[in-house]
């Protein structure tokens, strides 16, 4: 079994913010995989799902991004899930948008959802990161994550969404790096290879 978590903050307030892109990912996922209705457990929102010959959980943690970590940790407690079976989506500064990498472990990048899982739970669990840009300025981080997503990026984002839940099998069956390649054709395609924001880096 897998544990696949989109961070983000609950309620509407956030719901289209750029730091809410994990959340967008989870819920395309359960739509086209057809997941069990989510339901207020483990301190946030969970469903269950078959991805492939996978069966995962997907949760929204509702304890607000800076506190994801202990949703996490009960969920993976309560299903016995090894930390390498631990995959978070979640929002990248330092990726362009539109862009997705894969990885194992490493640091969190200042990212307050990440620093609370890894406290919580160990730093080895894998991480879908989603490339939303940076605005440029450090100062200026705190104001463009808390912000929506503008109307002209929502195309993309959605996009995005739609190819993770594509070829969300293939990350569930571990084949991380053709996942990324699947994601990575299917946005190029649909012409987003390209995607500018300012001070976005790659």
């Amino acid at each position: 079994m897998r544990l696949i978590v989109g961070l983000g903050n609950p309620g509407a307030r956030y719901a289209g913010n750029r730091h809410n892109i994990g959340f967008l990912a989870i819920d395309a996922i359960a739509r086209q995989h057809r997941a069990s209705p989510f339901r207020h457990r483990f301190q946030g929102e969970a469903a269950e799902v078959v991805l492939g010959p996978e069966r995962a959980i997907l949760l929204k943690p509702s304890t607000f991004m800076n506190e994801s970590g202990r949703a996490v940790a009960e969920a993976q407690r309560f299903y016995k899930i090894p930390l390498g079976d631990v995959i978070v989506l979640h929002d990248e500064l330092d990726l362009a948008p539109a862009k997705l990498r894969v990885k194992l472990g490493g640091g969190n990048a200042g990212h307050n959802g990440l620093r609370s899982i890894t406290a919580q739970c160990g730093n080895d669990y894998r991480r879908v990161r989603l490339g939303i840009g940076h605005p440029g300025d450090k100062a200026l981080v705190h104001s463009y994550v808390l912000n929506d997503f503008g109307k002209a990026e929502l195309p993309w984002v959605e996009d995005l969404a739609h190819a993770v839940a594509d070829h969300a099998a293939l990350l569930a069956a571990g084949e991380d790096a053709s996942f990324q390649n699947k994601v990575h054709l299917a946005m190029a395609g649909r012409g987003w290879d390209e995607v500018k924001t300012l001070g976005a880096r790659n």
